[in-house]
């Protein structure tokens, strides 16, 4: 009898004659997350097994796993030979003392002498004789004990289905760079998109000195946050103090954001071209800020020339954010008091509803492209 965590897979099953390909990319993600911890992976007819492990690593196992998408869910299982005596001593191991339960079973191997109702029922009758304790019900049983025959001549036991991350292994709906920001909202976007299957990067805009390195740090960490669930990840980080500097000095100061956020969209689509990524992706939410008007949008795509933005938090409000904030444990840090560069020579009426013939006016005020030249050979990768 050995511990083995079984492993579901959600949307793969749905895709035909390419679902190779995705179950190549979703075990390839499995080996990426476990990484370090002494295991072998299996595959078993539309499952995957992780065995070979120390049981003491077991929740450290299912902590990664917790995070690896494409996952449907995901159990602790004990792996037993296929005859009634050793599928009975499992299913000892994993009942409880005390309460009610019920057995499910599932026969995947036919040759299997006893049908899956036979299964249920002369197990449960093995485990009420031995323990006075438990009683069997059906219907709302306070545990179940789960018996999978397999074709292989080996049967799993286990009581749970954990939850899986979902959505669809990363790298197989291509790369995006996201905007990330040191705020609540970047993070669950980049966590949304790379849920449909997207890899990402990154790429983080500074002020210092106007903003102090603890905010650069804190934006790392939440770079960091994503890297468990994208199998690793590369940050971009970019200077844009002397663009600010610039907009202050030259521009009409209600613009500032209006114009920095052009430049930002800029300076995303010449590193997306650097690395491969085939949109922008970024944590904008309608009218949630002066920014984030629709002409504010209009205004900031209007300076993209190849590749579409994505914006998968749009019709969110903010309580909807937030909570999708703590499930992938980046709130705490996201609201960590460090400023990022959006704040700096911040006008106290920003405008809201930019004219875009307006923008441009304020824009030609100033040397586009040789701040956009200076900004792009600032640039600092860090691997995540």
């Amino acid at each position: 009898m050995e511990k083995v965590v079984i492993i579901r897979y959600s949307e793969i099953h749905l895709k035909g004659k390419n679902r190779g390909y995705f179950e190549r990319v979703f075990s390839q993600n499995i080996e990426k997350s476990l990484k370090g911890v002494k295991h072998e992976t299996h595959r078993l007819s539309g499952r995957y097994l992780i065995e070979g492990f120390d049981e003491w690593e077991t929740e450290v196992i299912l902590d990664k796993l917790k995070r690896v998408f494409g996952i449907h869910s995901y159990s602790v299982a004990l792996k037993t030979a296929s005859d009634m005596q050793h599928i009975f001593a499992a299913a000892k191991e994993v009942c409880s003392i005390s309460g009610s339960f019920k057995v499910v079973s599932h026969r995947a191997d036919k040759s299997f002498p006893l049908n899956s109702m036979q299964i249920s029922a002369e197990i449960g009758g093995r485990l009420l004789s031995e323990n006075k304790n438990i009683s069997v019900d059906v219907h709302n049983p306070q545990f179940t004990i789960n018996i999978d025959v397999r074709e292989n001549g080996t049967t799993l036991v286990f009581n749970e289905f954990f939850k899986g991350a979902g959505g669809m292994p990363v790298g197989t709906s291509g790369k995006g760079l996201l905007l990330i920001s040191g705020g609540i909202d970047s993070p669950v976007a980049g966590h949304m998109i790379a849920k449909r299957g997207m890899s990402l990067e990154c790429i983080h805009y500074h002020s210092y000195p106007y903003t102090n390195l603890q905010a650069r740090d804190k934006v790392i960490e939440l770079a960091g946050v994503l890297a468990k669930y994208t199998c690793g990840i590369k940050l971009h980080i970019v200077s844009v103090t002397h663009i600010q500097e610039e907009i202050h000095k030259k521009c009409n100061g209600e613009y500032m954001v209006t114009i920095l956020r052009r430049f930002m969209m800029r300076i995303a689509e010449k590193i997306a071209a650097r690395c491969g990524a085939q949109c922008l992706i970024t944590g904008e939410s309608l009218g949630q800020v002066a920014s984030q008007t629709i002409e504010g949008m209009t205004s900031s795509n209007s300076v993209i020339d190849n590749l579409p933005v994505l914006r998968p938090l749009c019709g969110f409000d903010k309580d909807e954010i937030i909570e999708r904030s703590r499930n992938i444990g980046a709130y705490e840090i996201s609201i960590q008091p460090f400023e990022d560069c959006c704040t700096v020579f911040l006008p106290k009426h920003p405008v809201i509803k930019p004219s875009l013939k307006t923008v441009i006016e304020e824009e030609e005020k100033l040397d586009v492209q040789a701040l956009l030249n200076e900004a792009l050979s600032s640039v600092e990768t860090v691997v995540l």
